[in-house]
């Protein structure tokens, strides 16, 4: 079995993406990593080439800003990604930049991939997911945050990534897939609320014009507690986090006992904790 890597990022010094984590808990599990390299302000380029892994292949992107609608500009570059892998590759395994495995999840992604590989009707594999928000201790638990992912596919039958990158299509149509008991461990909200406010500015940029952007974010600093509801998170990061945790230099602390979900959402909630089921839950894949 062969299994290809595939990641996309750009100035990710700047807004401090923990990319070298999501590249490092990556590379046990794959033969090769494509990293698509978009054209940065700052040394995105020196700080990938830095991890120094001969399974690393560098590919170079000048990003089309004018791509505001949508996020499309982030499907785009996770396609160069994509189209860069070996033809022979049985499986593509793709994080984004501010995605991290933890080793404890490694044999159940191993064996994942070695039960489906010769099924061809498993088109991809789907993660669960641990949104962390605010800083490493907390974890949203609302339903703005999805709960499954694919971040496994199937190579050479024809799939690209879908709008603005989540997730994944095969001729405009959802892919099947099967769960595996792994998590992603997504930071993309935990960081310098300073930087925080420069990711979201650079972000909308993505969706909306300048003025559109100018007029959604005017606080020097992001404001965290701007969140319905959030759960302490009482797990163990990936190891390779730990750095990174260690330096966190701003102090956020919330109260998980106040919920300001809208009404719906708490009747919603209420019955998913009554049936174990999650109603009306957009789910970008079918599972089989």
């Amino acid at each position: 079995m062969k299994v290809a890597g595939f990641t996309f990022i750009r100035n990710a010094v700047r807004y401090d993406y923990p990319v070298v984590e999501s590249i490092t808990s990556l590379l046990p599990l794959v033969d090769e990593l494509i990293v698509c390299v978009g054209d940065s302000s700052d040394d995105t380029l020196g700080l990938i080439e830095n991890i120094g892994s001969p399974k690393i292949k560098i590919i170079h992107s000048v990003w089309d800003d004018s791509l505001r609608e949508g996020g499309k500009i982030l499907a785009v570059e996770t396609n160069k990604a994509l189209a860069a892998v070996a033809n022979d590759a049985d499986w593509c395994f793709y994080l984004q930049g501010d995605e991290v495995l933890h080793e404890v999840d490694y044999d159940a992604i191993r064996n994942g991939m070695l039960r489906y590989k010769d099924d061809l009707k498993v088109e991809g594999l789907l993660f669960n997911y641990r949104h962390f928000y605010g800083s490493y201790q907390y974890v949203g638990n609302s339903r703005k945050w999805y709960r499954h992912e694919i971040r496994i596919v199937r190579n050479n039958i024809g799939v690209y990534s879908y709008k603005d990158a989540q997730g994944f299509r095969i001729d405009n149509r959802k892919l099947n897939v099967k769960s595996i008991n792994a998590f992603i461990y997504h930071y993309g909200w935990v960081k310098n609320p300073n930087q925080q406010t420069e990711k979201q500015k650079n972000f909308h940029k993505l969706w909306h014009s300048d003025e559109t952007v100018k007029s959604m974010v005017q606080a020097d600093e992001y404001d965290y507690n701007a969140i319905d509801s959030l759960a302490l998170f009482d797990g163990v990061h990936p190891p390779v986090m730990k750095n990174r945790i260690a330096k966190m230099d701003w102090d956020f602390q919330f109260d998980v006992s106040k919920v300001k979900t809208k009404l719906k959402y708490r009747i919603l909630n209420f019955l998913e904790k009554v049936t174990g089921h999650r109603f009306f839950e957009y789910k970008n894949y079918r599972k089989i």
